[in-house]
């Protein structure tokens, strides 16, 4: 156990937790003698299997030769210590476990969406989805303690089996392994070539109409099935509940409100998509509701609620909710409509089931208060029933929770301060040394069919736009290297692309987005331009809130909110991609502590790359 626990560090760029030492020191003894009873002793074991571009692990994924056809085989098993469990009455995807205080998935469910997952995601699967099959064992378990569970209905992917049924569990295994080695398979599906995960706009407008576009894991399906089953609970029992789903960047809650959103659409319920930003809503309604303008109506803004009916809506999905403001009522708005209500009360009185997904460290502008206890703290004062949810499970960064974990600690948002960067072959990080060089090694990743983006902190002069055919201002100018902002306005000029589709559209690489384009969107490869806003000195990082160009800064806006956001804002630019980061500070002290960080040289990156080889720095 003391080497498993060492290679994860390796791997995972923290210890495992004393829980999950545990279950590998009950568990993986048990699968081993099954195994070895079954005669499959040459099969290869893969121990906390990551799937790829995700941060969720397989307990174990089992890998050798079909008895029948000779091909690679797979199996992914869920190992559970649950002695007993029960379906939930409302949500048969769900279950009850004494020992949790929360509905569980139940392990067919999951293990089916781990099969699932890496057939749509691992090369090697691509097109052989045939072979891979999943199994949970419950080895504590009795088929008194479990019954219920298999409701859901069981297939290749998804079969489950108690203690009491060890001996069906060896007999299915040898009709999926035969007892030959399987090192040539382990091998190919360890070096199988991950498929670009499904952007999220790319297929906004299938999955509103047609489902099945996005499988979703453990963490996001149990979300999702709480909904629902709120959803069909207060239809049925005429009572408003309230469902709050926490989640880091690309933990995927997007993913989630779409997944909902879709799903309700297609029941007949009255359900809409609300955020507070105007480039993500523009998106969806032009990405989802490219051919069917009517789907468009199902995209608004939080402060679209202000004279809403109450529960009006049987479902309304409050994406990004961080971004709530105290009240939706503006200049702008008629006086007729201006009322002293809080939106989060607008937004909760608006439906039957509102439901809020937030993430409280990507609050960037002064007035977002979107937290989980405002909203907790509304919907108990209105005397109704809080579901929360916590997603640990992130998708973009290339599954890498070390990579997450050492954005956190460069930028102070959690304990311990900067660390250097240990590669673990999810994640590319690299300190360029100019402008130029980091926009010339991103352009070349254009050239291999990747997105890519350039991002920078809001330093540098915003100009007006300028007339039809004339070029754009470059305003983000350092040394000798000068691009333009991207558009602020919702047409586009000069081949630009308007300010909402900057993330989406492929002509959005000839500007630099700001953390209001990039927000909530996600591209293969960022490149990021730490300002003179926040630099490196000495010991500690300094932010000048003088150095900022961002007028939402006002002087009632204090130096310690100031420095708040700010961090946020490079914590959001800096989790946007999915496969490699580009790190460039203004700064020289700063670009010495970056590389001090980052150890590879930028220059044997790129001849790596020039050679085929993944980056892996």
């Amino acid at each position: 156990m003391p080497r498993l626990s060492e290679n994860f560090v390796r791997k995972h760029g923290h210890r495992p937790s004393p829980s999950e030492a545990r279950s590998w020191e009950r568990s993986i003894p048990v699968l081993t003698d099954a195994l070895l009873d079954a005669g499959l002793g040459e099969v290869e074991v893969l121990l906390e299997y990551q799937l790829p571009l995700t941060s969720r692990r397989a307990d174990i994924v089992l890998a050798g030769v079909h008895p029948r056809t000779q091909e690679p085989s797979y199996v992914v098993v869920e190992l559970k210590q649950w002695s007993d469990a029960s379906p939930d009455d409302d949500a048969p995807a769900l279950c009850w476990v004494d020992s949790y205080p929360t509905p569980r998935l139940n392990p067919i469910e999951q293990v089916r969406g781990y099969c699932d997952y890496l057939a749509d995601f691992n090369g090697a699967l691509a097109e052989h989805p045939h072979r891979v099959a999943g199994v949970a064992y419950l080895r504590n378990a009795t088929e008194f303690g479990i019954r219920g569970l298999q409701d859901v209905g069981q297939d290749l992917r998804g079969r489950m089996f108690s203690g009491e049924r060890r001996a069906d569990l060896l007999k299915h295994l040898t009709t999926l392994l035969a007892p030959a080695a399987g090192a040539q398979a382990a091998d190919e599906l360890l070096l199988g070539k991950q498929r670009p995960s499904k952007q999220l706009m790319a297929v906004a407008a299938q999955e509103v109409r047609a489902r099945e576009q996005f499988v979703l894991l453990e963490e996001q399906r149990l979300a999702y099935e709480m909904v629902l089953r709120a959803v069909e609970r207060s239809h049925r029992a005429d009572r408003k509940e309230v469902v709050v789903v926490l989640g880091g960047p690309g933990t995927g809650k997007s993913v989630i409100a779409l997944s909902l959103l879709g799903e309700l659409y297609r029941q007949g319920r009255s359900a809409l998509h609300a955020t507070g930003s105007r480039s993500f809503t523009l998106t969806m309604r032009k990405v989802v509701g490219a051919r069917k303008p009517a789907v468009q109506k199902l995209f608004k803004y939080f402060n679209d609620f202000i004279t809403a009916e109450k529960n009006a809506l049987d479902v309304l999905i409050c994406d990004e909710a961080h971004r709530l403001r105290s009240t939706s009522s503006t200049r702008w708005t008629p006086a007729g409509h201006r009322t002293n209500r809080s939106q989060v009360d607008e937004l909760i009185d608006a439906a039957r089931v509102p439901v809020f997904l937030l993430d409280e460290n990507q609050v960037v502008r002064p007035g977002e208060l979107g937290t989980e206890a405002q909203i907790v703290e509304a919907a108990k004062a209105k005397g109704l029933d809080v579901h929360v949810v916590q997603l640990s499970d992130q998708f973009r960064c290339g599954g890498s929770d070390a990579y997450v974990n050492w954005v956190n600690r460069l930028l102070d948002l959690t304990d311990g301060g900067p660390s250097v960067w240990e590669p673990d072959g999810l994640m590319d990080l690299l300190v360029a040394d100019s402008p130029s060089a980091l926009e010339e090694f991103l352009r070349a990743r254009l050239a291999e069919k990747y997105q890519a983006r350039i991002t920078a902190g809001y330093c540098w002069r915003w100009s007006p736009e300028p007339k039809d055919g004339e070029p754009l201002p470059q305003d983000v100018v350092i040394d000798t290297w000068a691009r333009p902002w991207n558009l602020r306005g919702d047409r586009s000029i000069s081949g630009a692309p308007p300010a909402a589709l900057w993330a989406t559209d492929p002509a959005g690489f000839g500007q630099v987005g700001c953390v209001y384009t990039a927000q909530g969107f996600e591209y293969d490869w960022s490149g990021v331009i730490i300002g003179p806003d926040m630099v490196w000195r000495g010991d500690r990082w300094v932010v000048n809130r003088h150095l900022s160009k961002d007028n939402v800064f006002t002087k009632a806006t204090t130096d310690a909110e100031v420095d708040r956001l700010i961090r946020h804002t490079y914590k959001v630019l800096l989790t946007r991609g999915v496969r490699g980061t580009v790190v460039y500070s203004a700064d020289a002290e700063t670009r010495a502590k970056l590389r001090e960080l980052v150890s590879t040289p930028f220059e044997q990156a790129i001849a790596k790359r020039a050679a085929g080889l993944q980056v892996n720095v």
